[in-house]
């Protein structure tokens, strides 16, 4: 059947017109803003927990690690499950878990029962974290994809800040079932605008399914039949390439060197100590000499410069290449973790001036990391992965920052115990100075330039910091 012969019949996907694309934009990447919450939520109950269960830091290590581990899990299984059942139904069973785990951790009744949700709240959203930006990539038309994939990105900012926000308001109640049981709203909100979304025109055609594929995409497309026609023998170019990923890991070394690559961003990612901040901002700032609400106010206040600094990132980062970017953002977080240890290892506590210096330089450190790793380090991921394997290259890679942000939030509150926070703050600093040295010797530069380019360098054998040229 020809596709100029289909018959656009009515269905649930004509409710979307192209200016309602806004609409699917938004119920998606509220898998960003639940993504967001879930990491920001923790950082004001941590301490009304260990008063309700008597729970030393370990147990807390545990408590908030272990969400990093289940999505792990989640971000494993998801790739296949999202191809035989669809991104919708993979989103939908996520939703699902988001709301069953946040009433869960709103009712525990046990430190036990906290990490047992909170392991299901990871699993939740290691399948949204993949499937989402995936979803959305293949929803989106080609001139706005990069806006909608970006706004995923800036709602995990969004949540994170209303998170803190949150955590505020019901710390003065020492509410703290109330902060994590509240993302039970976001969360049905999300399923319900699932539920009226339409599939992916790629995932369908990838079962066969043409007529449903022409239909949303008319649907979304203002029924421009040369544009569907076209975008549909794409897709179908495109699925003639069949993903070869695991295969191409054991024979290619060429493709070894970038899942290698992809690897590492990942756990540089990590250990720039971004998620620590987010996970314990409250222990910091009493560090400082901060307490009581003043604390959480704080972390609020490092939620809001998160959101604008990723503004920033979106603006810039197809301007001023990924390389002067990311050396700008690793100066500033190892300048700005620097200050904070030597400020603390010089009794701020009875100084203001010297505590709002403090405060000052971890905001240099937040706006350094939004602008460059947070955004720019999955940006690499994806674009140094050869057609065939990127795939396999991207949930390897994305396994990775999960189990590495699980090592970093499980640990650090024991390295502080054991070294103190300034001599903690500081290794994080170095790693960041010696992360600067990882990316002039190994990663490319690789704005303008095509992806297959990328791919022919790469297969050419050409070294990793080249293959961007």
């Amino acid at each position: 059947m020809k596709l100029s012969d289909l018959s656009l019949k009515k269905n649930k996907t004509n409710f979307f017109s192209p200016n309602n694309l806004f609409i699917i934009d938004l119920f998606a990447s509220l898998a960003g803003l639940l993504f967001g919450l879930d990491i920001g939520v923790m950082a004001g109950a941590n301490d009304f927990i260990k008063i309700e269960f008597s729970a030393n830091d370990h147990d807390i290590e545990k408590i908030v690690s272990i969400m990093m581990f289940g999505a792990a899990f989640g971000a494993l299984i998801c790739g296949w499950a999202s191809a035989k059942f669809g991104r919708n139904r993979c989103l939908i069973v996520s939703a699902t878990f988001f709301i069953a785990a946040s009433i869960g951790c709103s009712l525990s009744n046990s430190v036990s029962d906290l990490i047992m949700w909170r392991f299901v709240l990871g699993f939740a959203i290691g399948i949204a974290s993949m499937t989402a930006p995936l979803y959305l990539a293949e929803i989106a038309p080609e001139e706005k994809r990069g806006a909608m994939i970006s706004t995923y990105q800036l709602m995990i900012t969004v949540g994170i800040f209303m998170a803190f926000i949150s955590d505020t308001i019901f710390g003065y109640y020492g509410a703290w079932r109330w902060m994590l049981g509240i993302l039970v709203v976001p969360a049905t909100i999300f399923l319900l605008g699932l539920l009226i979304l339409p599939n992916s025109p790629r995932w369908l055609l990838m079962h066969r399914r043409r007529k449903e594929a022409y239909n949303v995409l008319s649907s979304i497309r203002n029924n421009d039949n040369t544009l569907i026609k076209r975008e549909i023998k794409n897709i179908e170019m495109q699925l003639e390439n069949s993903q070869k990923g695991f295969y191409l890991f054991l024979y290619n070394s060429n493709f070894k060197r970038s899942v290698l690559l992809g690897i590492c961003l990942q756990i540089i990612q990590q250990f720039t100590g971004m998620n620590v901040i987010m996970y314990y901002a409250p222990r910091i700032f009493a560090n400082m000499g901060y307490h009581g609400h003043a604390r959480l106010w704080f972390t609020a206040l490092v939620g809001l410069v998160n959101v604008f600094a990723t503004f920033l990132a979106i603006g810039i980062c197809d301007k001023s290449g990924r390389k002067p970017i990311l050396y700008i953002g690793f100066t500033m977080m190892a300048i700005g973790l620097g200050s904070v240890s030597f400020l603390l290892d010089n009794n701020i506590q009875t100084n203001p001036y010297l505590q709002y210096c403090c405060v000052t330089m971890l905001l240099m450190f937040i706006i350094g990391f939004a602008m460059s790793a947070g955004p720019l380090i999955w940006t690499i991921c994806s674009e140094i992965q050869p057609l065939q394997g990127r795939d396999f290259g991207i949930a390897v890679s994305t396994v990775v920052n999960w189990l590495a942000n699980f090592w970093v939030g499980f640990t650090f509150l024991t390295l502080i115990n054991t070294f103190g926070a300034s001599h903690t703050i500081l290794l994080y600093a170095c790693l960041n100075l010696i992360f600067i040295v990882f990316i002039f010797a190994f990663v490319p530069e690789t704005s303008n330039i095509s992806l297959e380019q990328i791919e022919e360098n790469l297969m050419e054998g050409q070294p990793l910091r080249k293959i961007g040229r």
